[in-house]
């Protein structure tokens, strides 16, 4: 993946287009955080910091330095479901699943690609708040965007007819 990433403007439209997903109660379970320019280079410098406290050898603490460097945009999805409401918790976190489902496909409806990844760094304690994560929030996926450097391979799928049956 290489730049150009999204304009401001098709920006806007990926995030809008996020937030066009079903949310029982109308709750917005989730929101957006947005690396792009020096902030990715802040975020790779607490990588680098956290996986070196964890004991990650010297070039693996630089390759995670540059995680973010990857894509010209990353877009991280944070979910914030509730408990104790009327709204099931599964609900709540599914509505998460499809905003960086729907980030994907506009996205890609813009002539760009994307990738939705978690990796360690979204479960760890000490990343989740020095990125601002609330008590209680997850990372539900950090969204890399850009412009393909290489032909995309498409993966391999089930058969149809071992996946889906009629009731």
């Amino acid at each position: 993946m290489t730049g150009p990433g999204p304009s401001r403007q098709q920006l806007a439209d990926i995030l809008q287009a996020g937030a066009r997903v079903p949310d029982h109660g109308k709750l917005f379970p989730w929101r957006f955080i947005v690396f792009e320019g020096s902030a990715r280079d802040r975020f790779g410098d607490i990588l680098a910091e956290v996986s070196q406290r964890e004991g990650a050898p010297p070039n693996q603490v630089e390759e995670w330095r540059k995680r973010f460097l990857r894509a010209p945009l990353v877009i991280g999805v944070i979910s914030h479901a509730r408990e104790q409401i009327k709204v099931p918790l599964w609900e709540q976190e599914l509505s998460a699943g499809a905003v960086c489902q729907n980030i994907l496909i506009a996205t890609h409806a813009l002539g760009f690609v994307a990738n939705w990844l978690t990796e360690w760094y979204a479960y760890h304690p000490l990343v989740k708040s020095r990125i601002g994560l609330r008590p209680g929030e997850r990372v539900a996926g950090f969204i890399y965007i850009g412009t393909s450097s290489e032909k995309l391979e498409e993966r391999p799928r089930p058969p149809m007819d071992r996946i889906v049956t009629h009731f």
